[in-house]
Parts: C-alpha cells; structure tokens; sequence
C-alpha cells in the first residue's frame, strides 16, 4: 500500500518528520509530494527542497521524494497512492484538512489519513520556522536533525 504525504514543505519540519514516522509502519512505500505553485513565493526552490528531503530519509528505502504542481489527487494516481497523509495541529487545520480530504474523494476517489501532531509539535508550523530565520533566529530545533538553514 502507498501513500503520499503532501505539502509545500518549505522548510520541512520536525512535525512533518514525526508525522512521516509514524506513519511508514502503515504504508509498504510513502510518496513525500512537494507541492510547487507558481502564484506562490518559496523561501527554497523546489528542487532544494526535495534533495533536503531525500537527504533526510536516504537510508529509508520505503520514501521517495518528488516535487509536483498539479492536483494532489492527481499526483496520487501517477504515483499508486490509496491515501493522501497528512498531519493536523488545530482545529483550524482539522476544518481545512477534512474539506480538502471530502474534495479529494468526491473528485479521485482517494482517502485521506489524518495524523494528529504530537503536543510537542502542535506551534511548529513552517511558516513560522521562515519568519524566525527572516529575522535571523536560529531554528535548529525546528528542523529534523539533517537538515539545516542554507541561505
């Protein structure tokens, strides 16, 4: 079974590391899709995020990372997936993520496996983790232990 956890990733963080370890005991292969919109600005470019990624897990033979800029749902298909991943840390993500998963079954039959973030997880978000480094804060501790900030 394959599943394909998805996101901009930009950076991947420790919650996002936790979340993709809990889930690989499910899952035969997992899929990391980093998203890529052209409407959207990244602090990374696509192509570092997914070589920090694959860094990340080079020794996990059941991950592979891949960039995509179509529907997650879409991505799904090509890669095999039965489910789209995905870790929630609030309410707030819980309202988005189960609209996002009931679009995605309506529209390509997938479903979507929520993973509740860890407590210690719940105030890291990425797009936290880019403004402490826009004001030049270390932020070693939110990101897995292979990775760091490259400027």
């Amino acid at each position: 079974m394959t599943g394909i956890f998805i996101g901009s990733f930009d950076p991947f963080t420790v919650g996002h590391d936790a979340i993709v370890r809990r889930a690989l005991p499910l899952f035969n292969k997992i899929v990391i899709g980093v998203g890529v919109n052209v409407r959207k600005k990244y602090l990374y470019s696509a192509e570092v995020r997914v070589k920090d990624i694959a860094t990340l897990y080079a020794d996990e033979p059941k991950i592979e990372v891949k960039a995509y800029s179509d529907l997650a749902v879409d991505f799904a298909k090509r890669e095999g997936a039965q489910y789209i991943i995905k870790g929630v840390r609030s309410v707030k993500d819980f309202e988005y993520e189960r609209e996002q998963a009931d679009v995605n079954r309506r529209i390509g039959g997938i479903e979507t496996l929520l993973l509740y973030a860890e407590p210690q997880y719940e105030s890291v978000s990425s797009s936290m983790v880019r403004e402490l480094i826009h004001f030049g804060r270390d932020v070693s501790e939110f990101l897995p232990g292979k990775l760091r900030v490259k400027s």
